[in-house]
């Protein structure tokens, strides 16, 4: 029971640390003793090299067009306003209904939502007027009937 069995074990380090070996006068030394180096550079390193200018970037400030979201109409927000007022209704009371979120009934109120086909056909039903198309705020089933 006291014999075991020790293996024995011998660590061997290198001489120098990792930082030594990266120095310029460590590499100088092994290329004199005809060691194998290999050195790397990175690019950009140390460099704020993030954004780099390219050639599509007078293109970009040449562009004039303004690119946007189609918001909905004016027009439409009032519709949705007055057709909610007639069922008396709040825009909670609305979005409930529909399953939205109030802000979403009150983005399309004030002209700052972007259009979405389900959310309007929701609101259509919802308040029983159109609110796409040319015949924007007449009642749906007159529509429909034509």
């Amino acid at each position: 029971m006291a014999e075991c069995d020790w293996d024995t074990v011998t660590v061997l380090r290198k001489k120098g640390s990792a930082a030594q070996s990266k120095s310029k006068q460590a590499v100088t030394a092994a290329q004199r003793k005809g060691e194998a180096v290999e050195t790397s550079k990175k690019w950009a390193a140390g460099q704020n090299k993030q954004h780099v200018v390219t050639k599509n970037t007078a293109k970009l400030d040449r562009e004039t067009e303004e690119l946007s979201h189609q918001r909905v109409p004016l027009e439409v927000g009032k519709v949705i306003q007055q057709g909610r007022q007639n069922k008396g209704l709040t825009q909670k009371d609305l979005a409930t209904k529909i399953n939205e979120k109030p802000q979403i009934i009150a983005e399309y109120e004030c002209g700052k939502a972007i259009p979405n086909n389900q959310v309007m056909g929701k609101i259509e039903r919802a308040i029983g007027l159109k609110l796409r198309g040319k015949d924007i705020g007449l009642p749906l089933e007159a529509c429909s009937k034509k």
